[in-house]
């Protein structure tokens, strides 16, 4: 696969859940980067219930003058039993301002990561935000807005869709993980509203999503609870989005 950024146009919809998530089931090696401005690291504080302490991140990238692919590796932790590491974000959205030199950079050494098995799931947190890593949002291989179907959600979803919108051969591409299909709007709808394709749903699960989001004990039978297989279902919808884009040029190339 390759890198993928997951952002929200409004407050709250569940970005880091879906993103830790995603990163969690995923098939390969997969590096979770939070980007988020706002600061405040939702892995540190929320899935492991604050019981590891901030020991590098995106800061001390930022302060690096030499390699970013070795710093990079340098501040990456692994999540013991699993496949996935991650890079802390910033401990206060007062330090989001460092960050702005870091983004175009780094978005170039994430997508080399590749080439290396490593896939890349970006949390970017909300749009618009002072500090927002629109540089690691532009160069994805796949951005992500993740909404609920609520009219609020829905609206601050619609002013943002024609920026996010991709152009028809971009590499890049754009769409939407619709949390709560049919509460009250399903896919359709939300397609049909802001011209931005919806992957695949996801379940509103907050049983096991509390697994995610705050460290919860997973409830019984959680690999085949709602949230677990809708998640599973997004990344073969991810890869296979992906994948048809990159077969799509790569012919148009050839002809």
């Amino acid at each position: 696969m390759a890198v993928v950024a997951l952002a929200s146009a409004s407050g709250s919809p569940g970005v880091t859940t879906t993103a830790l998530g995603l990163a969690l089931l995923w098939p390969r090696p997969v590096l979770l980067i939070e980007a988020d401005p706002t600061g405040g690291s939702g892995l540190l504080a929320g899935y492991f219930r604050g019981t590891r302490e901030y020991d590098g991140g995106l800061i001390e990238l930022a302060l690096t003058a030499s390699n970013l692919s070795d710093a990079l590796a340098d501040v990456a932790r692994p999540i013991e039993g699993t496949a996935v590491s991650f890079v802390a974000g910033t401990r206060s959205h007062t330090q989001a301002s460092a960050l702005r030199d870091l983004w175009a950079p780094l978005a170039e050494t994430l997508g080399e990561l590749e080439t290396t098995g490593q896939d890349v799931i970006i949390d970017a947190g909300r749009l618009g935000l002072h500090g927002s890593p629109q540089p690691l949002l532009d160069a994805a291989d796949l951005s992500l807005l993740v909404s609920r179907t609520t009219l609020p959600h829905l609206s601050a979803l619609r002013s943002w869709a024609e920026p996010f919108q991709r152009p028809a051969l971009d590499w890049h591409q754009s769409g939407v993980l619709l949390i709560g299909e049919g509460q009250p709007y399903n896919a359709r709808d939300v397609t049909a509203a802001v011209n931005l394709p919806v992957l695949t749903p996801l379940a509103d699960d907050p049983e096991s999503a509390a697994v995610f989001s705050r460290g919860a004990q997973p409830p019984k039978r959680f690999e085949t609870r709602p949230l677990a297989r809708a998640l599973t279902a997004a990344i073969a919808s991810i890869h296979s989005t992906i994948t048809r884009r990159r077969n799509e040029l790569l012919e148009g190339a050839r002809s």
